[in-house]
Parts: C-alpha cells; sequence; structure tokens
C-alpha cells in the first residue's frame, strides 16, 4: 500500500509566542500552573518488504497540547487547529480541577526565554527527494539479497523526522527548540528446509542523511549472519560467566535498569521506591552509571525538555552505590530532589512523563582482550535481536554468540538469551572493559509512547552467574 499523507494547517509557529503568551496571561490565574507545547513536525516513512512497497508516506502536522495543573490535579487536550485553542484550554483547566485535591508541587527551575536548534552537521534529510529514499531502500533490498539464495524475505524500514517545538509556561518560560532524527531498519530471514532464521539491524543518527547511505556493510552482514545460523548448534543452557559486548551493553543499561531508575515508576510503586534506595549499593566500586541529554551529538540529546528545564548530566550510580534517578519536576518535587530534564513526549497528542535520553556505563580500566582471561568454559554474546524486561528482571537475545573455552573466543553458537535479576547482575560485574560504543540505534517505549529517539553506551562486561538459554537442538 502507497500511502501520501499530508495534515496541515497554516504554519503560524513564526508568529505563534505573541499568541501564547497572550493566552498564558489571560487564563494562568485560574489554575497553579499552566503550559502549551505548540509542535510543527515534518517527516517521511518507507517500508519494503521484498518486492512491495508496503508504505511510503511524507507527512507535515501542526498540533499542540495544554497541560494545567490545579491543587496536584492535571488536565491536558491536545488540538490541531489554532483556531481551537482557547476551547483546549478550557478544557484543560476544567479537567484539572475536576480532578485537583491536594497540593500541586513542582520542583522549581529558572524560566529562561531563548531559541535553539539542534545542528544537522551533514545534508538535512528534508533536502532530499522520496525517490531517491526509496532508492536507497531498494539498494539495501537487493544488497541482502545478493548475499545467498537462503534469503527468503527481507525488509527495509527508512524514517525521518524534523520536529519545531514552541513550549510557553505560566512562569515565564518561552522556548524554541527544533530538530532532525533519522532511523534505518533491516530485516533478512534465511530459509534451508525447515529450519528458519532471522537476522536484524537498526541504526539511527541525528547528524545528516550521509549517516544512512554508507550501510553496505552493516546490510549485507545483517544477511549474511541469518544464513550462517541455519548450520550453528545452540547453546546448551546454563549458568556461564559471560563478556557481553558494548553494545549489549548499552541495550542492558537501558532496559535493565534505566527504566528503574525513571522516578515516576519509583514513586507510583512503593517496592520499586524501597528497593531503588539512594545510599544501596548496586554493584562493584568500579561501576559508574549516566543518564543524561547534555552530551551533544546522540539521538537522545537536546537542550532542554518538554517542561523546559535544562538537559544536564545526571549521575545514576557511583561508585556502585546509587545516587540519582531521573525526573520530571512532579516527581523530582514529590520526592523533595532536583529536576534532571527527563520530561519528555513523544510528540503533542501525548503528556510528558519521565523518559530516559542517552543512558551509559563508563568505560573501566580491564583491556578488553583481558575480559576472556580464566574462563573455562563461557559464553561471548555480542548485538542484541530484542529483549524485555518485568520490573526487577530482564532477558534479552544476543545478535551474535560464541563459546568461551580456555579464555579464548572459540565456536559460534546460536538461540542465546541471558536472563537474571537485575539487581543481583549488577552485582555479579567482575570487570568493566576499556572500551566504548554509542549506539544510535534506540527507540525507546513507554507508557504508549513508542520510538522515542535515545541514545545508548557503554564498555564490554565481565560478568558471572548469568542464567543463559538457548533453542532446543
Amino acid at each position: 500500500m502507497i500511502i501520501f499523507t499530508t495534515y496541515s494547517m497554516q504554519s503560524l509557529l513564526a508568529d505563534a509566542k505573541n499568541l501564547l503568551l497572550d493566552l498564558i496571561a489571560r487564563y494562568y490565574s485560574r489554575v497553579d500552573y499552566l503550559i502549551i507545547r505548540l509542535e510543527e513536525s515534518e517527516g517521511t516513512n518507507i517500508v519494503l518488504r521484498g518486492d512491495r512497497v508496503e508504505t511510503l508516506s511524507e507527512d507535515i502536522s501542526i498540533g499542540g497540547h495544554i497541560r494545567a495543573c490545579y491543587k496536584g490535579g492535571w488536565g491536558l487536550s491536545s488540538f490541531n487547529r489554532l483556531t481551537s485553542i482557547n476551547e483546549r484550554i478550557e478544557e484543560a483547566i476544567a479537567a484539572a480541577r475536576m480532578v485537583g485535591s491536594e497540593v500541586t508541587i513542582l520542583a522549581p527551575i529558572e524560566p529562561v526565554q531563548v531559541v535553539c536548534q539542534l545542528p544537522i552537521i551533514a545534508t538535512d534529510p528534508r533536502k532530499i527527494s522520496i525517490n531517491r529514499k526509496k532508492e536507497l531502500c531498494e539498494r539495501y533490498v537487493d544488497l541482502m539479497r545478493s548475499v545467498g539464495s537462503c534469503i527468503a524475505t527481507t525488509s527495509v524500514r527508512y524514517s525521518d523526522n524534523s520536529q519545531k517545538v514552541i513550549i510557553a509556561s505560566s512562569e515565564g518560560t518561552l522556548i524554541e527548540q527544533s530538530w532532525v532524527d533519522m532511523e534505518m531498519r533491516f530485516a533478512a530471514t534465511a530459509r534451508k528446509g525447515d529450519k528458519v532464521e532471522t537476522c536484524r539491524e537498526t541504526t539511527g543518527s541525528r547528524r545528516g542523511f550521509e549517516d544512512l547511505t554508507g550501510l553496505d556493510n552493516k546490510v549485507k552482514n545483517t544477511a549474511q549472519r541469518s544464513i550462517i545460523a541455519l548450520s550453528l548448534p545452540p547453546v546448551k543452557g546454563n549458568t556461564y560467566t559471560v563478556v557481553i559486548d558494548p553494545i549489549l551493553t548499552g541495550l542492558f543499561v537501558h532496559e535493565a535498569f534505566g527504566h528503574l531508575s525513571e522516578a515516576d515508576m519509583a514513586y507510583e510503586n512503593p517496592e520499586i521506591l524501597e528497593v531503588m534506595t539512594i545510599g544501596r549499593r548496586f554493584g562493584p566500586p568500579e561501576l559508574q552509571i549516566f543518564d543524561g541529554a547534555a552530551p551533544k551529538g546522540h539521538r537522545g540529546s537536546y537542550f532542554y525538555d518538554d517542561e523546559g528545564t535544562p538537559a544536564s548530566t545526571t549521575q545514576l550510580i557511583k561508585n556502585g552505590i546509587l545516587v540519582g534517578r531521573l525526573h520530571s519536576r512532579e516527581t523530582a518535587g514529590k520526592l523533595c530532589e532536583a529536576a534532571t530534564g527527563n520530561a519528555r513526549c513523544l510528540n503533542y497528542h501525548y503528556t510528558p512523563i519521565v523518559r530516559m535520553t542517552n543512558t551509559w556505563i563508563a568505560r573501566g580500566k580491564t583491556p578488553a582482550t583481558d575480559l576472556l582471561t580464566d574462563i573455562k568454559q563461557g559464553v561471548y554474546a555480542s548485538s542484541w535481536l530484542g529483549g524485555m524486561t518485568n520490573g526487577e528482571m530482564f532477558t534479552f537475545s544476543a545478535g551474535e554468540a560464541w563459546m568461551i573455552r580456555n579464555g579464548k573466543i572459540a565456536e559460534p553458537i546460536k538461540g542465546v538469551t541471558l536472563s537474571g535479576n537485575v539487581f543481583q547482575t549488577l552485582l555479579d560485574i567482575e570487570a568493566i572493559g576499556n572500551d566504548f560504543y554509542w549506539d544510535e540505534s534506540g527507540g525507546c517505549g513507554k507508557g504508549g509512547q513508542n520510538g522515542l529517539p535515545v541514545g545508548c553506551g557503554g564498555p564490554s562486561l565481565r560478568i558471572k552467574n548469568v542464567v543463559v538459554g538457548g533453542k532446543a537442538a
């Protein structure tokens, strides 16, 4: 199915600031807090499945939402017609006054009035025609097919999205911020008789379109790995010492630990709040974990979050001890902590919630090649296929894996899943590599807001007592 859609109205963002300030001045006395977020976005989506073009679309949209808070109760109303904004403000205020029954507590921030843009250092994808983007996808399909006759099906997904956001609040904040984000996903399925194996890769960038055009080796490798996996033996399920590469480290710190660090998870769940006690030891003294939008050039980077809190870098674990968590203004206020700039929404249809930005484990001191030393029998796991978390429990699937025998990488294996309790796994880290890699392929999901760009990073890790499972032989 080929779809060309345009949801547009006259672009008034250039003249919208005075309008928003006038509306704030007119209505804010009826609530404790009022904030309006106005957004203009433009994007391309392409999906190719084999020979078939499943999606080919270019979208433009303008809309916004209003958030009102009264006696601790929140009202949200979204719109895509500026002519209805007064009615939507009335709705948000009415909803807040209807549910508010406590005290509004928001951690303080300094109001700012600023215009900022995340720089594109190469070609803006908006300057590239949709035909050229489609041709790029088709070339990657051809590359995967060229690897071998065993490739049964392929898929390529391309997306880019540019957003310009204006935020105005009753405290005097007025921020205009813009950025461009890009992502590609590849999958190849190999078949031989009744054996089927699928491998996937994802990559993203906020630097420029060129970052998506030089992926030939990554694309071919995806198909090659699916063919190789057809003849690999499954791992024997057991408890092993495992060495994971930086990509899996990034996934682990984001999925298994990062979500538990989001303060709305803790505030809404007393059991998690008790477990995530500041000052508790979670890992070895060498372990340092951070999250922050302040580091430049990553997919989770920005200047201000969707409440106008400036981007920062928050240390979550210092020398193995929990020292921080991620906050919106509300969660920070209720827990008597500082706002960290982690209130984010996917777009104007949603309310900002506490979200990770760029999450990473700092590099250690052990040479990465020494992490295998003295492992008589273990597993080396690289890249990822997927994973899931449930509270403090996690399960991840590795994209590639090998047995470790007598301190050296040995035969490749397939079907490797790593599972365990995140807190025990952090304590079981035996060594942290001195290597490091940023993975920009992340699209985080939470609260129905799926695909929010994030960055993940880290070094290789050596972890003991990891439960490793595989497919039956």
